[in-house]
C-alpha cells in the first residue's frame, strides 16, 4: 500500500516535532479518566473532550498532550461539571 502526501500535507509533515507527539490507546485512556466509553464518546461529540485520531478502521488513540490539558483545565476551573439534562439557573 503506497501513501501518497499533497504539497500541503508534506509542509505540515515536515514542520511538526515529531517527538514531541504522544498516543494513547482506549484502554490507557480508560485508566486515566474515571468514566465510560460512552460517557467520553459523549463528551467529544459535544466538543466537551478532546478527538479520537482514528489509526485504522478498528484502531484510535488520543493526544496524550490534548488529554493532559484536558485534565488539567478540570483541575483549575473549580467548578462542578454540569449533569445531562439538568437545568441549571443561574441568578
Amino acid at each position: 500500500m503506497t501513501t501518497t502526501l499533497n504539497i500541503d500535507q508534506a509542509d505540515m509533515a515536515s514542520s511538526i516535532n515529531w517527538s514531541s507527539i504522544q498516543l494513547i490507546n482506549k484502554k490507557t485512556l480508560l485508566g486515566m479518566i474515571p468514566l465510560s466509553e460512552k460517557a467520553i464518546y459523549n463528551m467529544e461529540k459535544r466538543g466537551d473532550f478532546p478527538k479520537r485520531i482514528a489509526l485504522t478502521t478498528r484502531n484510535v488513540a488520543w493526544d496524550m498532550a490534548e488529554v493532559a490539558a484536558w485534565i488539567e483545565g478540570r483541575k483549575a476551573s473549580g467548578d462542578q461539571a454540569a449533569r445531562p439534562g439538568q437545568t441549571v439557573i443561574v441568578s
